[in-house]
């Protein structure tokens, strides 16, 4: 497989007790998420210093892979449920130059 779909989002959290919420709200999400095909990375980050920060990259099969995600129930929960806890949010597209990445036997496994 070549190519994939991925972004990254950036997720500014109002406060400490928004940032302990948000993050079992992820806990609970990746549940779902871990079972999804086409999901082949979605991983959730603390930038160093920002501890009010949260950075996700996910890369996915393909596009068809990311709209069956975002068609989840614990997709639109967790879209539904975090806006509560955040004070913004920024979503960057990205187009694969090259790279390496886990094969679709990893990414299952």
């Amino acid at each position: 497989m070549t190519g994939g779909y991925a972004l990254i989002v950036r997720f500014i959290i109002r406060d400490a007790d928004a940032a302990e919420a948000f993050d079992a709200l992820v806990v609970r999400t990746l549940e779902g998420i871990r079972k999804e095909p086409g999901t082949l990375v979605y991983v959730n980050h603390i930038p160093e210093g920002e501890p009010l920060v949260r950075v996700f990259y996910e890369l996915y099969s393909d596009e068809a892979a990311f709209q069956a995600h975002e068609r989840q129930p614990h997709t639109g929960e967790m879209l539904r449920e975090r806006e509560q806890y955040l004070a913004s949010t920024e979503v960057t597209f990205l187009g694969e130059q090259a790279g390496k990445r886990p094969t679709p036997q990893e990414a299952s496994a």
